[in-house]
């Protein structure tokens, strides 16, 4: 008899947690979709050009700059900076905003967003559990990932995979956990998202749902070097009250702001990572204004926030710039 009872508890779990958020393609859609994307990023990803919203860029710039950053990798070990930097790099701060809407449904009063960008889980060896001792503190409801889960922009996705799936098991949230790809990412990590414990949003939509309230949130492909057309028009949503981007890169905005998103999270910068005493980033890696290079900004009625990543890029090392887990409140006004 306690084993029906247990047995009815669990169907009903996972009933629940089946209604807590809801794809808004149905599941042939959404298959045709991926088939479609997955065809043209491959194609971008293998080519010798990178595409933004801007047009075709060469690869050969950023080559030269993995180049001078080994020149600046040599310089900190010479001058006796690198063992600071690096165990900077493992210092991760947790950042908590609260942020205030007057149309936020009033079932998502007091909701907490996970946010977690750039993790580039390889780069440093045992970064994962790093990781999991922060969050493992933290109370949310839902959690969001914007892009760039490993070091290398191109290769074997292997050796993020294991580190991947055991972290994965720490950020599960009642709401979902949803993760967007950024440019050190590939579409083949698409093929382990059941196993990841995640679920892509890739130029798509899906409902949460609480009581018999709903806010949408919008996931897109990078825009920094595999923007397509798909982008902009899975922000071209309505009939919500409340809306959510995410982007790896801000580089879509005031597209969002246009559509009515109110709140746009993002990533990519880490903030500069290496920063001047005031915070100023030597490299921030994005055009659209330094206002974005990390935090919270606005664009007329829509709020964002640039976090400065969890992990480090090229060179894992951070100076002037701490490595962020942000966790978002949002109350209603």
């Amino acid at each position: 008899m306690n084993l029906y009872f247990v047995n009815l508890l669990v169907q009903f779990l996972l009933k629940t947690k089946q209604t807590m958020y809801k794809f808004i393609d149905n599941t042939e859609l959404r298959k045709e979709k991926r088939l479609i994307w997955a065809s043209t990023r491959s194609v971008l990803e293998n080519i010798g050009f990178l595409r933004n919203k801007n047009g075709k860029k060469s690869k050969s710039r950023w080559n030269l700059f993995v180049r001078l950053l080994h020149i600046f990798i040599w310089l900190l070990k010479l001058s006796g900076h690198y063992h600071k930097g690096y165990g900077n790099a493992k210092t991760i701060e947790v950042t908590e905003i609260t942020l205030e809407y007057p149309n936020l449904p009033q079932a998502f009063d007091g909701f907490k967003i996970l946010h977690l960008s750039d993790l580039h889980i390889d780069s440093i060896p045992g970064f994962a559990s790093l990781i999991i001792k922060k969050i493992n503190k933290l109370s949310f409801d839902i959690c969001f990932l914007t892009g760039d889960y490993r070091k290398d922009n191109s290769g074997s996705i292997l050796n993020i995979l294991k580190p991947f799936r055991i972290l994965s098991k720490y950020i599960q949230a009642p709401y979902g956990t949803f993760a967007v790809l950024g440019n050190h990412d590939t579409f083949l990590m698409a093929q382990y998202e059941n196993q990841s414990g995640l679920e892509l949003l890739i130029n798509e939509s899906v409902e949460i749902i609480k009581d018999d309230d709903r806010i949408l949130v919008t996931g897109t492909d990078d825009p920094f070097s595999y923007y397509t057309e798909q982008a902009l028009l899975s922000l071209e949503t309505k009939c919500y009250n409340f809306k959510i981007a995410l982007v790896h890169t801000s580089e879509l905005a005031k597209a969002a702001s246009v559509n009515n998103y109110d709140l746009y999270l993002c990533g990519h910068t880490h903030g500069g990572q290496i920063c001047l005493k005031k915070g100023v980033p030597l490299i921030s890696h994005q055009f659209e204004g330094k206002q974005f290079n990390n935090g919270e900004w606005k664009i007329g009625n829509m709020k964002g926030y640039t976090s400065r990543g969890v992990g480090v890029s090229g060179i894992p090392v951070r100076f002037n710039c701490p490595a962020e887990i942000v966790l978002i409140t949002l109350k209603r006004s």
